[in-house]
C-alpha cells in the first residue's frame, strides 16, 4: 500500500473464490467488506489465481517480466513448491525485486514456524515492555510488527531500485517480522546492554525521563506530559503553579527526578486531578511545555491539525459505498503521493490486468475463469 501511495502500479494476487484471509475477518463489515481489509488494501489491483496450476504459473511469469517488483509473503518453502521463488523468477527477469516478508525469515532457527503480529510482539520484546508493572503482557493496539516489516520492506525495495540503477540487476530481499520487531526495542535493547536487566514494565511511564507520561485529569479524561530537559521542567512547574519543584534538589535536574520519581510523581498526579483535560492543556500549551490529549479515535478524526494535514480523507467503493480512509502521512514538494482507488473487489481487475498487460483475448480469460485458475 505504501508504494501505491507513493505511485506505483500495484497488481494483488489472491486464491480465486476466497482471496486474502483480511476479507473475512470481521465484524466490522461495510456492507460485505471487511473493514480490516478496506484499512490496508487501497491503491492495489485484484487478480486471481491458482499458483497450483501451470496456467496460474505462466501468467504469474508473463506478470514478473513485464514488473520492477515482486512481493511474497508465504512461509520459508511454499514459493519453492509452487515454483515461483526468487531463483526461478528471476531467470525470466533478472532485474525483477523480489521481496520476502515471512515470520522468520529464510536462514534463522525457526524459518519453518507459523506466527501471526501478537506471536511475533511478544518473541520481539514489545509485549514484555508494554503495560502496567505487575499486569499481564499487553498488546500494542495495532498489528504493529506486520507494519514494521512492511515499512522495512518498502525502505528494503526503494534501496534496490537506487541500486538497479547502477547494477542493471535486481535482488532478493528477505525481511522477518520478528527481527523488524526486534529492531524497533532500540533504547529498551541499549538499556538491557547496559545493565544487564530486563526493563522493567512502566505503563505510560519513561524508564529515563521524567516526568513523561499521562496523567488522569479531574474529568477522568488523561494528559500526556513530556519533560525532556530541565528548562521544559521549570515551564512545567511554573504552568501547574508548583514552581518550588524546579528548585528542589531531588527534582531539579533530570536524573535526580528519575531517581526520586515516586516522590514526585504522586504529587503530580494530585495536582492535574485539581482541573479538566482540556483546561490542563490550554495553560500548559500556553506555557511552551510538550503536552497532548490522549484520543479516543472519534477525537483523532476531528482534530483539527489531523484534518487540516489530510489524514481523514473518504473515497467511494463499488460496494461499500461511501468509505473513509487514513491518509498518506507523506507531503513532497514536487511529487505527490496519491489515494486513486479503492480497496478492490476479489478479482475485479482480471480481465483488465490479463487483458491490457498481458494481451490474453476475452476467449482466454473465460476459459481460465471456467477450469478455476482465475
Amino acid at each position: 500500500m505504501l508504494l501505491g501511495d507513493l505511485g506505483a502500479e500495484v497488481i494483488k494476487i489472491e486464491i480465486p473464490k476466497t482471496g486474502d484471509d483480511t476479507r473475512q475477518w470481521g465484524p466490522p463489515f461495510i456492507g460485505k467488506e471487511s473493514a480490516y481489509f478496506l484499512s490496508i488494501n487501497r491503491n492495489k489491483k485484484s487478480v486471481t489465481l491458482n499458483l497450483n496450476t501451470d496456467e496460474g504459473r505462466k501468467a504469474l511469469y508473463e506478470l514478473a517480466e513485464k514488473s520492477d517488483i515482486l512481493v511474497e509473503n508465504f512461509r520459508p518453502g511454499v514459493t519453492e513448491k509452487l515454483q515461483v521463488d526468487y531463483s526461478t523468477v528471476a531467470q525470466k527477469n533478472p532485474r525483477l525485486i523480489y521481496c520476502s516478508i515471512s515470520s522468520y525469515g529464510y536462514t534463522g532457527e525457526y524459518r519453518d514456524r507459523l506466527a501471526y503480529d501478537l506471536v511475533l510482539q511478544g518473541m520481539g520484546g514489545l509485549m514484555g515492555t508494554t503495560g502496567e508493572p505487575d499486569r499481564p503482557p499487553v498488546r500494542v493496539g495495532v498489528a504493529i510488527s506486520d507494519i514494521a516489516g512492511g515499512m522495512y520492506g518498502a525502505i528494503a525495495i526503494l534501496a534496490a531500485l537506487k541500486a538497479r540503477e547502477r547494477t542493471g540487476r535486481g535482488q532478493w530481499i528477505d525481511v522477518s517480522l520478528l527481527d523488524s520487531t526486534v529492531s524497533w526495542m532500540t533504547y529498551m535493547a541499549s538499556y538491557f546492554f547496559a545493565t544487564g536487566k530486563n526493563p522493567e514494565k512502566m505503563g505510560s511511564a519513561h524508564p529515563t525521563i521524567v516526568p513523561y507520561q499521562c496523567f488522569e485529569t479531574s474529568d477522568g479524561r488523561f494528559i500526556t506530559a513530556a519533560i525532556g530537559n530541565d528548562k521544559l521542567f521549570r515551564n512545567f512547574c511554573k504552568g501547574i503553579q508548583m514552581e518550588q519543584l524546579a528548585d528542589d534538589t531531588r527534582f531539579s535536574t533530570n536524573p535526580a527526578r528519575v531517581t526520586h520519581r515516586h516522590e514526585l510523581i504522586p504529587m503530580l498526579e494530585e495536582a492535574f486531578r485539581k482541573k479538566t483535560r482540556d483546561e490542563w492543556l490550554d495553560i500548559l500549551i500556553k506555557a511552551e511545555v510538550p503536552v497532548g490529549p490522549v484520543y479516543s479515535m472519534e477525537e483523532v478524526f476531528s482534530d483539527p491539525d489531523v484534518l487540516q494535514r489530510e489524514m481523514l480523507v473518504h473515497m467511494d467503493h463499488p460496494r461499500a459505498g461511501k468509505i473513509s480512509q487514513i491518509g498518506i502521512p507523506m507531503k513532497f514538494s514536487e511529487t505527490s503521493a496519491d489515494i486513486r482507488s479503492p480497496p478492490p473487489l476479489l478479482g475485479e481487475h482480471v480481465d483488465e490486468v490479463l487483458g491490457s498487460l498481458l494481451g490474453y483475448d476475452a476467449r482466454r480469460i473465460a476459459e481460465l475463469r471456467s477450469q478455476g485458475i482465475v
